[in-house]
């Protein structure tokens, strides 16, 4: 252990210094909703994430909100654990027939007013697994959906504009 400590105290700090990202769109982008989240939230809007039986590309691109670079929470956007605590129902995947009342649950135990949002190409339309034995297909085919975010894997610029889109309207 001794011998760790005196190889990192020699070899020093190897990685290079962080630069602050700059991204136009996405800081417009991010103003823009979070003036809607001010005007019509009171500060903050939480958003339960729900798999349905997704490839996990979409979790991937959803993870990336939360990074430092796109940081989605400066905005007033959180993720919750609880849907209780939910604004938001960010839906993923076809529902597999597994999921289907797990889905179920999860949105009967969202407090009104909610909103669903289908997010990815098989969430919108089932994908390439349509309904089946094994999958219930679209997320509208089991509970209500307001928007639909498109894409395989939506970019999580795609994701904060769909966002916007449902707030705004």
């Amino acid at each position: 252990m001794l011998r760790i400590f005196n190889k990192i105290f020699a070899t020093g700090i190897v990685t290079e210094s962080v630069k602050p990202p700059k991204d136009d769109e996405l800081e417009q982008l991010g103003i823009a909703i979070k003036r809607h989240i001010d005007s019509k939230f009171a500060g903050s809007i939480a958003i339960r994430e729900v798999d349905a039986g997704s490839c996990n590309g979409c979790e991937l691109e959803i993870h990336a909100l939360n990074n430092p670079y796109y940081d989605i929470e400066r905005f007033g956007i959180h993720f919750v654990a609880s849907p209780r605590h939910a604004d938001v129902l960010l839906v993923t995947g076809p529902v597999s027939r597994h999921m289907q009342t797990a889905l179920l649950r999860t949105y009967e135990a969202t407090p009104n007013p909610k909103w669903v949002i289908a997010v990815g190409d098989c969430a919108a339309c089932g994908g390439e697994f349509g309904v089946s034995y094994a999958s219930c297909g679209a997320v509208s085919n089991v509970i209500p959906v307001d928007a639909v975010i498109a894409g395989c894997p939506p970019t999580p610029l795609a994701l904060m504009k769909g966002l916007l889109g449902l707030i705004g309207h």
